[in-house]
């Protein structure tokens, strides 16, 4: 019921709702490197590759495991997440964030098998090992990512650009655009004048690691104690998951 809302307020072309032409799902808890994923396997295809991404909903996971459709579960440890997401939505109570946190990873864990796991970590540091990941356990054949100093700065010059809005950048993350025309439109956007905080919206600042710490204190509250242990505790499960997967991988 939620996916057929999602695809009547998120149109296109970003968020991206898993349809008849996905070919592969990479989604995750907010704040979990999606950005920087979606942009990383796109830049790497020699063709657009039909994602669907940034629905921040389990839903998103459990429709690709009915269709079979590949998927990549994003994961990132709670505190990193839930700061990160309250810096950007400051409306957001750091009780409900712990709560949603969990919410959102507890009703996937019964079809972990039927995804790829990846933490933030990898992600942002080694997307060419979670590429190879997929092409084995689905027998995929994408382009890797290689993080190059000139890949990577590339990738985040086009998530610089996304609080500009592009259709066409919105629609490369899609893959309904190609490469080429991405960055003719980068070139384009980048010849104007976008607001610092616009930028610094997508990709890390000073400022913001500024504002999480002011959030360290209340994220120690002794009230919290249950929530956070049990948000940590999922993410752990998470992580044996993805160890687990690769210890198949090597019996095999």
């Amino acid at each position: 019921m939620y996916l057929r809302f999602a695809r009547k307020k998120y149109p296109g072309p970003s968020p991206e709702v898993i349809g008849t032409e996905t070919e592969l799902v990479i989604d995750g808890y907010t704040r979990s490197a999606s950005t920087f994923a979606v942009y990383a396997l796109q830049l790497a295809q020699r063709r657009p590759v039909r994602v669907a991404h940034h629905l921040h909903a389990p839903a998103q996971f459990i429709e690709a495991a009915r269709r079979r459709v590949p998927a990549l579960l994003l994961v990132r440890e709670p505190r990193g997440a839930i700061l990160s997401q309250l810096v950007r939505e400051p409306a957001v109570a750091l009780r409900d964030a712990l709560v949603a946190y969990s919410r959102f990873h507890a009703c996937l864990m019964p079809r972990l098998d039927q995804m790829v796991v990846a933490d933030f970590e990898t992600v942002t540091r080694d997307f060419g090992s979670v590429i190879r990941r997929l092409n084995s356990r689905f027998g995929m054949s994408l382009e890797e990512f290689v993080p190059t100093e000139a890949n990577t700065s590339e990738c985040f010059e086009f998530i610089e650009q996304r609080g500009s809005l592009s259709p066409v950048l919105l629609g490369f993350e899609s893959g309904a655009v190609g490469k080429d025309a991405a960055r003719r439109e980068l070139h384009g956007l980048q010849q104007r004048a976008m607001p610092g905080e616009m930028r610094e919206a997508w990709v890390p600042s000073e400022q913001r690691r500024r504002a999480k710490d002011a959030l360290a204190e209340a994220w120690a509250r002794p009230e919290l104690i249950t929530l956070r242990v049990r948000a940590d505790d999922i993410y752990r499960r998470l992580l044996s998951a993805t160890e687990d997967e690769y210890a198949g991988r090597v019996d095999r």
